[in-house]
């Protein structure tokens, strides 16, 4: 008897079963039926089933309950985002998240099915065990004012604690009461005052709980397989592509290479090389380094510094496709007709070895500014990457006619010092060698989904659902408003109307509006399609270094190829896994993009904090009642303009016009207004950049 098994006979009964009646169906004996309770109660904590007041157990499907991950706002309310994707998200009022946290795995129960607004009726699995705050004192009540503002709850710790209000500190909740009293923890480490941004980034660790190093036995596996190396026996039954010009384009500080390319223009159209590191040669199914890496899920990128999906070791060396080294990779070829159609494509274990290390500015100076020194440099490659570029004009022009959205907002980059110190932060260029790579992993990614899924095998498709009807209604009141629209906007206009703005002034605030009407992106044995990307079936496959799916997306295609089909055995394996490993994977993702959006926000606070009393140009990015948050035009950071800062006027905030006016003079912010603005204020420990208004 297996869980599986268990389930498997709720979900067929069509009504709730007794204890009495289970135990039956399998005939079990007196001493086997405490592994039947103690299954039921596994099943009762995945959320997979629940017992009702009877004490019969049915599904959470049939009880129309929704399990997913809470989502907290600052405000008190949340969200919780289901499992399914085939499910919308139920916003859950201040009143009834049962003292459930941000991330947490909770069971809601729908109640007002027109607004989707439920409440949440079981935390499945508290996900915030650590916080970090600042140590406060009511009376008596020492209590924690934790750093993170979507965390609401009262967190207080024993009196007879030897901290002083005021203390910066790291405590862990050791009891999780009723959402009517205050969670209880013990302080673990109290921090000194950060000095410098790259100790702000280490308390920032300790806030996410992140992991500061590899356990022994797995930075020790890794270190064996480095010694080892590529023998030539590894060699046997691979493709050897080491004669074919291939190179790996990266930023200029990149270290973990995952992909390289090669191409040949044909007569009838090209033929593209996508190279993937072959990290699951490596890495198997259930050993130490695949049960890190599972954990972790992915690699978080902060300005200062990289916490890897995998030890140095691999990650940095023996996996990455290093410059003019034999390396084992995973190739998907692809023939491409003249019109970007792909008429054929192989899968196969290949060995390459790339001609050149290229980075995006170097290719930009051969492909765009026509640097002759480059050009001379890399003579050999030219004609490779002007083709390169061709099959990319190609590919980009037929995924903008299905409808795929291509927003062209810029990215922060932060410019440190050789101390690690900020000494600018500036809008990231994004240039055609961006997009030729960008459109080749696409090309890549969604061959091998659509090859999974039309041999019915088994996969983790990353998934993006349309957006939600008030998320749409929402937008497309404020771009009315703005003058920028004149009909209702529906989904399938979105692309359409992104290239009527483009090169307007309004074209990065329709860009702003509509990705923020969008839902996330995740992981999902489910496939459902991309949106944005207009794509009936899409995965990941390019990135095992640093993307746990990926790495599950190679085993999979790896095993079907040389065997030609899946076991049975195989087959039930993944089904049971894969929910599992695509819900993980999607949390770890979105907590590794709140840990680099904070990072970075460190670093912005620590450049501003000298700046207080200065001047700068900017633009409104968002309007609320409480004021506007601004982004300068001179560095690429943003900061807030309260409104009781606005002095020249009384103001209130128009919410059919979605803008602050001034009862006097009416004056109008709203989303792309030209605003100047004084430093007011710079909060390193709130991390907050406080603007007045000239």
């Amino acid at each position: 008897m297996k869980p599986e098994e268990v389930l498997d006979l709720i979900k067929k009964s069509g009504r709730p079963l007794s204890f009495k009646e289970i135990s039956d169906f399998f005939s079990l004996k007196a001493s086997e039926r405490k592994k039947l309770k103690r299954l039921l109660r596994e099943l009762i904590l995945e959320g997979k089933i629940l017992r009702n007041r009877k004490g019969l157990y049915l599904t959470t499907k049939e009880a129309k309950l929704v399990t997913g991950f809470f989502e907290s706002h600052k405000n008190g309310y949340g969200f919780v985002i289901p499992d399914s994707p085939k499910e919308t998200d139920i916003f859950i009022p201040p009143h009834a998240t049962m003292g459930a946290m941000h991330g947490d795995r909770v069971v809601a129960k729908l109640e007002l099915r027109k607004k989707r607004e439920g409440r949440i009726i079981r935390i499945l699995e508290r996900v915030t065990k650590k916080i970090v705050g600042i140590v406060e004192k009511l009376g008596p009540i020492l209590y924690i004012q934790p750093r993170k503002k979507n965390i609401n709850q009262q967190i207080v710790i024993p009196s007879n604690t030897k901290v002083n209000p005021g203390s910066l500190v790291l405590a862990e909740i050791v009891t999780y009461q009723d959402p009517n009293k205050p969670l209880v923890a013990k302080v673990l480490k109290v921090f000194e005052k950060p000095k410098t941004p790259i100790e702000d980034i280490e308390i920032l660790m300790y806030e996410y709980d992140l992991p500061k190093k590899f356990p022994k036995d797995v930075l020790d596996a890794s270190e064996k397989l480095l010694i080892k190396g590529i023998s030539k026996k590894e060699f046997k039954n691979r493709v050897d592509l080491r004669e074919l010009p291939t190179v790996t384009i990266d930023g200029e500080n990149a270290k973990d290479f995952d992909d390289a390319v090669s191409i040949k223009k044909t007569r009838k159209g090209f033929i593209l090389w996508v190279h993937i590191a072959d990290v699951s040669h490596y890495v198997k199914w259930n050993d130490k380094i695949d049960k890190e890496a599972r954990i972790r899920a992915t690699s978080i990128y902060m300005p200062d510094r990289v916490i890897p999906m995998l030890p140095p070791q691999l990650s940095e060396n023996l996996c990455s496709l290093l410059p003019k080294t034999p390396r084992l990779t995973f190739t998907v070829e692809m023939h491409f007709n003249n019109s970007g159609e792909r008429k054929e494509t192989i899968f196969y274990p290949s060995i390459i070895q790339t001609a050149e290390r290229m980075t995006y500015t170097s290719v930009k100076k051969i492909l765009i500014d026509r640097d002759k020194e480059e050009i001379k440099k890399y003579k050999n490659l030219v004609s490779h990457f002007e083709e390169m570029a061709e099959l990319c004009e190609i590919l980009k022009s037929k995924r903008k006619k299905r409808g795929s959205l291509d927003f062209d907002l810029p990215e922060p980059e932060v410019l440190l010092d050789i101390k690690g110190d900020p000494q600018a932060i500036i809008k990231a260029e994004r240039n055609l060698a961006h997009f030729i790579i960008e459109e080749f992993m696409i090309a890549a990614n969604e061959a091998v989904a659509e090859f999974l899924y039309s041999n019915k095998i088994p996969c983790l498709y990353r998934v993006h659902e349309e957006p939600e009807a008030n998320k749409i209604n929402y937008v497309t009141k404020i771009l009315k408003n703005l003058g920028i629209l004149k009909k209702d906007l529906k989904p399938s206009d979105f692309h359409e109307f992104l290239e009527i703005v483009k090169g307007t002034p309004y074209e990065e605030t329709v860009n702003y509006l509509i990705l923020r009407s969008l839902k996330q992106a995740r992981y999902s044995p489910e496939n459902v399609g991309h949106f944005g990307l207009a794509s009936e079936c899409y995965t990941h496959f390019t990135s095992p270094i640093r993307r746990y799916p990926d790495l599950i997306v190679h085993r999979i295609l790896k095993e079907f190829l040389q065997k030609g089909k899946l076991t049975k055995e195989k087959r039930k394996e993944l089904e049971e896994t894969l929910p599992n490993i695509a819900i993980h994977s999607s949390r770890m993702e979105r907590k590794a993009d709140e840990v680099e959006r904070d990072a970075i926000q460190i670093m912005r606070v620590w450049f501003m904090k000298d700046k207080v009393g200065e001047e700068f140009e900017g633009k409104v990015t968002m309007v609320s009642p409480d004021g506007i948050r601004v982004r300068l035009e001179e560095y690429y950071i943003e900061g807030f303009l309260h409104i009781s800062h606005m002095i020249d006027d009384f103001y209130q905030f128009d919410e059919k016009r979605y803008c602050l006016i001034g009862l006097k003079k009416k004056r109008k912010f709203t989303i792309g207004t030209p605003i100047k603005v004084k430093v007011s204020k710079v909060n390193i420990e709130e991390r907050e950049i406080i603007f007045d208004l000239l």
